[in-house]
């Protein structure tokens, strides 16, 4: 056993207790804790707590909301202060980056999130233990994301013990159904259920379907044809509209079950407003534009926006919101990597957790004056900007927005200035 005083946080959240010149690292810890460790594994290199005890709580801690704090992977953060955690958010991302930056927090920290996936398993049904890819959370409810949460699950379980349909065993990888993904408008009340299953479904499943979630506005049947955790599927529309809708500010977009929004509609306003306030010129490229969510918000403010998106299914949504929105973008699927950067006066990445990489050096030799780089990997930011950026560009402003309460994750938007 090893006992001692959390005196640190580790870039992915963990509280970080020295013994013997050696860092362990235990989850659900803050500093100012006090801690016994009876357990620890090895993973990538550190000695990571298994089994451990709190027996002196830091001034930084406050009691969790959720039953299911302390064994969910959802929430490591959820027993921390809000305005604590949000400056641990700010220490983390000057640390990695050299950059200090101011942070934003999120407008709502309960029932923010807009979507959820609930994994359907034979071990129970929810949400990922922490530290155990095989361990399943059997939820009762989730505070981060809808009080909703006890009457999906509900209406689930009831649904699969009236058709029979087997969960997914994750063992043995076989069953018939593996997740459940709910998705909310917060600001428009309209709810998405989506059931992705390894099964075509019968005449009688599909009504089943449709009397216990009659809640849903628009309600999907996903197959899925291979055994990797994922909750992705063919989408099937079971019942109800095609989309729903989410309403941001006075930019409406619309919603798939294929299509990725950010998860935090509460706080994307304040993201979009630090992306409008960095933007200067008329003419913007989005680059990795997905469903429009930046170019759209853009294009409504007057800016002349053209996207490019490898996804076909995601430039034809970023076209529909640019449509319904009444709005001067147009989004192109292409390769990030192969776009020929023209006159544009400032360019959007938010490019995907490895970051840029080879696209860094394409925006160097454009010429373009004005570069707002958004990610949720400051690591990556910081490869690219290092690697590549740093040879044309300073960075001119920077803020961090919490798109993701009681988690060590952060979102930074940073505006990169051509060097004169």
């Amino acid at each position: 056993m090893i006992q001692g005083k959390i005196e640190g946080i580790s870039d992915d959240g963990l509280g970080t207790l020295e013994k013997d010149g050696r860092l362990i690292y235990v989850p659900f810890a803050y500093p100012g804790d006090m801690v016994v460790v009876k357990g620890t594994k090895r993973r990538f290199g550190r000695r990571i707590a298994t089994d451990f005890e709190l027996i002196g709580e830091s001034p930084l801690r406050q009691g969790a909301r959720c039953p299911h704090f302390g064994t969910c992977g959802g929430c490591l953060w959820q027993g921390l202060k809000y305005r604590e955690g949000l400056r641990l958010k700010a220490e983390i991302f000057e640390r990695t980056t050299g950059i200090s930056a101011p942070v934003k927090g999120s407008p709502k920290v309960w029932g923010f999130r807009n979507v959820s996936n609930f994994i359907v398993t034979s071990e129970g049904i929810g949400l990922k233990e922490y530290g155990n890819p095989l361990g399943v959370v059997d939820l009762r409810e989730c505070p981060v994301f809808s009080k909703k949460t006890p009457e999906y699950l509900r209406a689930l379980r009831n649904f699969l013990k009236e058709t029979g349909l087997r969960p997914w065993n994750l063992r043995r990888k076989t069953g018939d159904v593996h997740y459940l993904q709910v998705r909310e408008g917060k600001f428009t009340g309209e709810v998405m259920v989506n059931l992705i299953a390894h099964v075509k479904p019968s005449g009688e499943m599909l009504e089943a379907f449709k009397n216990y979630f009659s809640l849903a506005d628009s309600l999907y049947w996903s197959l899925k044809r291979d055994e990797r955790d994922d909750p992705r599927g063919e989408a099937g529309l079971a019942a109800g509209e095609p989309y729903i809708r989410e309403r941001v500010g006075n930019v409406t977009y619309l919603i798939h079950p294929n299509s990725f929004f950010q998860t935090n509609s509460h706080a994307l306003t304040l993201l979009l407003r630090a992306v409008e306030d960095f933007t200067d010129g008329e003419r913007v490229l989005d680059l990795y534009s997905g469903v429009g969510t930046f170019g759209v918000w853009l294009a409504k403010r007057g800016f002349k926006v053209e996207g490019v998106e490898l996804n076909p299914f995601a430039v034809e949504m970023a076209n529909k919101n640019a449509l319904i929105n009444g709005v001067n973008a147009v989004f192109k699927i292409g390769r990030a990597e192969e776009t020929a950067i023209g006159d544009y006066d400032t360019v959007i990445v938010d490019p995907p957790r490895k970051g840029l990489r080879e696209v860094a050096e394409l925006l160097v030799k454009s010429g373009v004056e004005r570069v707002i780089y958004v990610s949720c990997n400051p690591r990556a930011f910081k490869f690219d900007y290092e690697r590549h950026l740093k040879n044309a560009y300073r960075v001119e402003n920077a803020v961090l927005i919490d798109m993701f309460p009681h988690t060590p994750h952060v979102e930074a938007v940073v505006e990169l200035v051509r060097k004169e």
